[in-house]
């Protein structure tokens, strides 16, 4: 009997580890993607540009393979167009083109706008087809790895259309200060001392980030505790 009971509780462990193994991890979920779409291809350029020297052009032009493949795969593959790794893509088509404006001071620090105008539309557009870009980033940071909280989000995506606005505010905000962000560099390249525009720009761009930062709190706390609702009830139901 006592040889039955350790058996039956062995094979009740041997299940749940392996149901636990089997169950993905909420946070690899959520990074990987940004690791693979954006962490990558920046690392990989600074490290060829900055590290070994390569040309910016070349050095763009090799940090573009992974967002490509990504591209290429999730379309070919899985029938889909990966939002992230298209961006990347094109923002680092842009910037290879870019690199053959020389010459002109303030056409120099004016070309800086233009990535920054490609990754807002970019963004902004993404809202318009239904699927806002940011929320590859926010999800991680409003679910905490949490497998509930990420069930709660998955389940209110695709059930609650008052969830879907405040994730499409979210990413029409940052959107919006990351065009702002643009047009005030672009306006200050041809207005503004050239001088004064080489630490501006970088001024105006950390002041646009942050505002995007507190602002985007009128998208994030709605969603929070529509998915700290949503989860608290889950647990009920559980219990």
């Amino acid at each position: 009997m006592t040889a039955v009971i350790t058996d039956t509780m062995t094979a009740a462990n041997t299940n749940d580890t392996n149901t636990a193994a089997a169950q993905p991890n909420p946070l690899k979920q959520t990074f990987g993607p940004l690791v693979i779409d954006i962490a990558v291809p920046l690392g990989g350029y600074y490290a060829l540009h900055a590290g070994l020297g390569v040309g910016t052009a070349a050095a763009l032009g090799l940090s573009s393979v992974v967002p490509a493949a990504r591209t290429i795969f999730a379309a070919v593959a899985k029938r889909r167009l990966n939002a992230l790794a298209m961006l990347m893509l094109t923002v680092n088509v842009v910037a290879i083109a870019l690199t053959f404006v020389s010459g002109d001071a303030r056409l120099m620090l004016a070309k800086d706008s233009a990535v920054s105008s490609t990754i807002a539309l970019g963004i902004l557009w993404s809202v318009r087809g239904g699927k806002p870009m940011m929320s590859a980033g926010l999800k991680p940071f409003v679910t905490k790895g949490d497998a509930r909280r990420t069930a709660a989000w998955d389940a209110l995506q695709s059930e609650s259309g008052e969830f879907r606005k405040k994730e499409n505010l979210y990413s029409l905000i940052w959107g919006g200060w990351l065009l702002a962000e643009c047009v005030a560099r672009l306006i200050g390249a041809f207005t503004l001392p050239v001088s004064t525009m080489a630490w501006l720009g970088t001024v105006v761009l950390v002041v646009a980030i942050g505002a995007a930062c507190v602002t985007g709190g009128a998208a994030v706390e709605p969603l929070e505790k529509m998915i700290e609702a949503r989860a608290g009830a889950a647990s009920g139901e559980e219990r």
